[in-house]
């Protein structure tokens, strides 16, 4: 009876969680193939990949993206780095600042970027390339629990102290032992840092409407305040992004593995 009755609810909850999970997705998936009454098509991908705006907003969230993630990687890797090697107390007080965007709402906090970054001395609101240096800076401190987390779990899983005085024994520098030892160790951990913040600053739409940017996350917002299969449709767009990056992580990770047991075979 007790086996039965584990093996009714090992079946059960999944199930469930796939319903919960896949149930709107479809729906929202079937909707947006409706645009044409009474006939499936891609009518609303159609229209929606034409949009110039569409293109243009994609484009400058990539761009964005990319840069937001570079300078993540540039200041996180070494900064968790020299916390393992140097003042390991001090990193449960950066794990509690690292979750603050997800205490401090977001319009909050583009509020105080706004009030604090518009006035002198910064001015970074007057020019769009000054914006854009703001929004990558808000990016930076959207996306942090993310990569930092995806760092320190890296980072756990090495014997960093070993690592760096193996490479100064023979000879290296700190800046050749963070390069060529531990990041090459963390490569998998930053990859998955890098597309969750990615995915983050493709799907954020505060930022990028309040500072009125043309991101991808603001043309989300503009197009559902007008339309109603584009939206949809842009909705199954951005899961699909989530999906290919999130199996991009798995595949680049079982490269990894399977690359390791082979030098290890050797």
């Amino acid at each position: 009876m007790r086996k039965g009755k584990l093996n009714f609810w090992s079946f059960f909850w999944p199930i469930l969680a796939m319903t919960y999970f896949f149930v709107p997705l479809y729906g929202t998936l079937d909707f947006s193939l409706r645009m044409k009454k009474g006939v499936i098509s891609l009518l609303a991908y159609q229209t929606v990949l034409a949009d110039p705006q569409f293109i243009e907003s994609f484009q400058y969230s990539v761009v964005m993206g990319i840069v937001s993630v570079t300078l993540s990687i540039l200041l996180f890797v070494p900064t968790v780095y020299w916390i393992y090697l140097k003042v390991p107390k001090a990193r449960p007080f950066v794990e509690i600042v690292s979750i603050l965007p997800f205490i401090i709402p977001t319009i909050v906090f583009v509020f105080g970027l706004i009030r604090t970054f518009s006035r002198p001395p910064f001015l970074l609101t007057l020019t769009p390339f000054k914006t854009d240096i703001l929004m990558a800076a808000g990016y930076i401190i959207l996306s942090m629990p993310y990569m930092f987390r995806a760092i320190d779990v890296g980072m756990r899983s090495i014997d960093v102290k070993t690592l760096t005085e193996a490479g100064q024994s023979l000879g290296a520098n700190w800046l050749q032992i963070l390069f060529t030892i531990i990041i090459p160790n963390l490569r998998i951990a930053i990859l998955s840092g890098a597309l969750i913040a990615f995915a983050t600053v493709l799907g954020e739409m505060i930022l990028g409407d309040f500072l009125v940017r043309p991101a991808f996350g603001a043309y989300l917002v503009l197009v559902g305040r007008s339309k109603a299969y584009e939206p949809a449709a842009l909705s199954i767009i951005s899961y699909a992004l989530t999906w290919i990056m999130l199996g991009a992580i798995q595949v680049f990770a079982k490269g990894s593995s399977s690359q390791s047991q082979l030098l290890g075979r050797g």
